[in-house]
């Protein structure tokens, strides 16, 4: 136990350390989410139908059993490589997320619902690769908040978007951005924020990752042109505590399609 609760604790200290403002402002009610982001590397055909079955039949309600979502389930309509599945799974904290697949083997139903995943041969793979990150939701941002359209599974499209900066100061300092005001310059721009997450196991750290939804693809475009004009986002960018120099080094860039299990 004390081993468990030294794993969260040091995985959660440098998001915490980050936002220590914003904790300050919200509510003592209010409780940080934590998110796993799964990347599924499939090949075009029974890959892809077979691991939408998985997600919608197996997967998410499993994960509901446990107390687990809204979940995001989608596929990457615009990346380097696809055909690619993501899913967002939030959890109430660290030691829930890492114990998943232990808890997913001895549920009943489940593995009785994703045998044609689960247990799927070597000479016909249901999946290529599966990678996994680890992050925390800002303080200033602790819970995913999904869309209006989620509920109504109306034509919605998401952006993800990761932010690798070239050191651990420009890091904290781009995380401070938001919470100075990028919050409210999304929504200005007429995007709905769906998450803000602070890597804390995963790739090319030191970096973050964000979801911005909208209802159309041809509104991307527009909304960015408002954030950029946006006066109060020129101002924040051209701040000397920021502006010193880049605090991001590469941005990765994805449109993802909701599949029709999503929760998001």
């Amino acid at each position: 136990m004390q081993r468990r609760q030294f794993l969260a604790a040091s995985l959660a200290t440098s998001a915490l350390a980050l936002t220590r403002e914003a904790v300050a402002q919200n509510t003592a009610s209010t409780t940080r989410e934590f998110y796993q982001i799964r990347k599924y590397t499939l090949e075009s055909g029974p890959q892809t139908k077979l691991a939408g079955t998985y997600f919608a039949d197996a997967l998410i309600p499993a994960l509901g059993r446990m107390g687990m979502g809204p979940v995001g389930a989608f596929s990457a309509d615009f990346g380097p490589e696809t055909p690619i599945y993501y899913l967002v799974i939030p959890g109430s904290s660290v030691e829930a997320l890492v114990e998943v697949d232990l808890h997913l083997a001895e549920d009943a139903g489940f593995l009785k619902a994703a045998d044609a995943f689960w247990s799927a041969p070597g000479a016909s793979p249901s999946f290529q690769r599966v990678e996994s990150s680890l992050l925390a939701a800002f303080a200033g941002w602790p819970k995913l908040t999904p869309p209006p359209s989620s509920a109504t599974k109306a034509k919605r499209i998401f952006q993800m978007r990761t932010y690798e900066s070239p050191s651990y100061r420009d890091h904290v300092n781009k995380v401070e951005m938001f919470h100075k005001g990028e919050f409210d310059i999304f929504k200005a721009a007429g995007f709905h924020s769906v998450f803000y997450g602070d890597m804390l196991i995963g790739p090319r750290m030191p970096c973050l990752t964000y979801m911005l939804s909208m209802d159309r693809l041809e509104e991307l475009n527009s909304k960015w042109d408002a954030f950029r004009d946006n006066p109060d986002w020129k101002k924040l960018s051209s701040d000397p505590r920021y502006s010193f120099e880049p605090t991001v080094s590469n941005i990765t860039n994805l449109i993802l399609s909701p599949l029709p299990s999503s929760q998001i």
